[in-house]
């Protein structure tokens, strides 16, 4: 039974010494180490069994435990079957690129009987993120959360919890989801939804064969409990709500919002949220509830295949006689229909920084550089080098592909920041990434072919970028920005509109993120400041919109300060 085993990490990192780590002064913070060994593992869902990669042989792996400033290393040995790299998802990383990750962008992969030791440098980040895999597919298994509470002296900005309850959402395939990929990448098709959605690796019992892992959460009426909520999963989109209680959240991607209390939310892949959960079931009511993650999907077409399913788990009352007895809740009229579009449009908008003194929001009032990035799914020729190639099981034969600007990311041979670094750029990328689209923003009904590139931006430092995504392929992209967060100063739907838009803008609490959900047929504006020299990966947190090509990479400048130069180059890197 998968029983939830809440953490006691907060009250431990009040202490001196930890079994992860030697704590420091908290001005200075402290540095903490992990091993994660990365292997093989036997796993069975759904009646199937398959091997997997797994850290430290669990999956979700081991949670990372800090506070905000603290210096997390992480030595990673590859003692699985192919190449890998990890990802700090939504860690700054300031002007320490050389830990940030995904392959052929920072660095060169893993190989298989080799290690690397990260340095993950924690800065403003306070709350729930999560590291994963960032090659391939391999994320589906290998990641994990990471809890960053406040410095020592330091609250959290509302009511202290009773206890913590870590929930991952995720996916199932009962095919090996690697050679799924190499079968994309063969026939140009598209990737199989998965089986089931997850809840910390479980499908719940509503699934064959899956009744006994069924994760539990064993609570106590009138106490406070912390969720940390995140989507790890690859394709989905997700509701999330619970039977018979409401939700407040109180942070998105590791920065704190006012709190807003929710019937249900809506989770992008990538997104972490931190909500409170009031365990006040009415007397005499029933002892247990289903949690339920179920997919929220917007596509072009009805005929596309995906994953129509539910993930459940159980919050059990153990303080009442009757806590086991007669089937859980379900929240039937809280979690929204799988294609609510206005049910997630409606969470979103309600989301804003708390803007407090202890935690304000710095808003750019100024603009030095606006980019207008379409989004775009495309095809490409089946074979490039022979037009009569018609083989592919893409539409129309063709290969399916995905665009920024209908530029399709190409990965280079040895990785961006290395050739940045060394002075050699020439032939690994090219510096023109476009501002807008050719011939002015797409309003596309069919897929249009695209061409491949390694295109990038460079930025000065300290530069005030404004991004606004438009979504033209009728399909929501969970956008993410390694290296930054930015604020998420407005959305809307239609094609953007330069002269209206912007005076709708939030620029007083728009909330604070590294991925942000552009709607479907519609757009999503955001700033940041580049005070972060070094090169830094933005792509879709759909996995197959990162083969397909739905990426580019932002390179920026060191500054004039030693302080906003780029940290020198690591002598441990993985070699290409």
């Amino acid at each position: 039974m998968g029983t939830a085993k809440i953490p006691a990490a907060l009250w431990l990192l009040a202490g001196v010494v930890l079994t992860f780590g030697v704590a420091v002064s908290p001005a200075q913070g402290a540095t903490r180490h992990y091993d994660f060994f990365i292997t093989e593992t036997n796993q069975t869902r759904l009646c199937h069994e398959k091997s997997v990669l797994t850290v430290n042989g669990q999956s979700p792996g081991p949670t990372i435990y800090a506070r905000k400033g603290d210096v997390v290393v992480v030595n990673v040995h590859n003692q699985g079957n192919k190449n890998i790299t990890i990802h700090w998802h939504g860690v700054d990383q300031p002007r320490n690129p050389w830990s940030d990750g995904p392959v052929y962008i920072t660095q060169c992969p893993i190989r298989p009987g080799s290690n690397f030791t990260y340095q993950v440098i924690l800065s403003v980040e306070e709350g729930t993120l999560w590291w994963h895999a960032h090659s391939d597919f391999d994320r589906l298994t290998v990641h994990g959360a990471i809890v960053i509470y406040p410095k020592s002296g330091a609250t959290f900005p509302f009511k202290k919890p009773d206890n913590e309850i870590p929930i991952i959402l995720g996916e199932w395939w009962n095919e090996d989801v690697n050679h799924l990929l190499e079968e994309v990448k063969r026939t140009g098709g598209d990737v199989k939804p998965s089986d089931a959605n997850t809840i910390n690796s479980q499908p719940g019992d509503m699934f064959p064969c899956s009744k006994d892992g069924t994760f539990k959460v064993a609570v106590q009426n009138g106490s406070t409990y912390l969720l940390r909520i995140i989507n790890a999963g690859l394709t989905n989109d997700m509701f999330f709500a619970i039977a018979g209680h409401r939700l407040t959240v109180v942070a998105i991607d590791a920065h704190y919002t006012k709190p807003v209390t929710v019937d249900y939310i809506m989770i992008a892949p990538g997104q972490t949220m931190d909500v409170l959960l009031e365990a006040n079931r009415t007397l005499g009511a029933n002892s247990r509830y289903y949690m339920a993650a179920r997919t929220f999907i917007t596509l072009a077409r009805d005929d596309i295949p995906f994953n129509n399913s539910t993930a459940t788990a159980i919050l059990e009352y153990t303080d009442s006689a009757a806590a086991r007895a007669g089937p859980p809740d379900f929240p039937s009229l809280s979690l929204p229909a799988i294609k609510d579009e206005n049910a997630a449009m409606a969470f979103v908008t309600q989301l804003r920084s708390l803007a407090s003194n202890d935690h304000p929001a710095h808003v750019p009032m100024s603009v030095d550089e606006r980019m207008l990035i379409d989004l775009a799914i495309n095809v490409l020729p089946c074979d490039p080098t022979n037009p009569n190639n018609r083989t592919c099981t893409g539409p129309s034969q063709n290969r399916f592909a995905a665009s920024l600007n209908n530029v399709s990311f190409e990965n280079p041979p040895i990785d961006v920041l290395d050739a940045y670094y060394s002075g050699n750029g020439l032939g690994v990328y090219e510096e023109d990434f476009p501002n807008k689209p050719a011939g002015g923003s797409a309003n596309l009904t069919g897929l249009g072919f695209t061409k491949r590139g390694t295109k990038v931006k460079v930025l000065e430092y300290g530069t005030v970028v404004e991004v606004v995504f438009h979504d033209t392929s009728s399909e929501n992209h969970p956008m993410h920005l390694h290296g930054f967060s930015f604020y998420v100063v407005g959305r809307g739907s239609g094609e953007f509109d330069e002269r209206r838009d912007p005076a709708s803008y939030n620029l007083v609490d728009p909330p604070y993120q590294n991925t942000v959900s552009v709607p479907k047929d519609g757009w999503a504006a955001f700033r940041f400041r580049a005070d972060n020299p070094g090169v830094w990966f933005m792509h879709c947190h759909f996995d197959r919109h990162v083969v397909w090509g739905m990426n580019t990479v932002f390179i920026v400048k060191d500054g004039k300060t030693p302080k906003a130069r780029m940290l020198p180059r690591p002598s441990n890197m993985p070699q290409c």
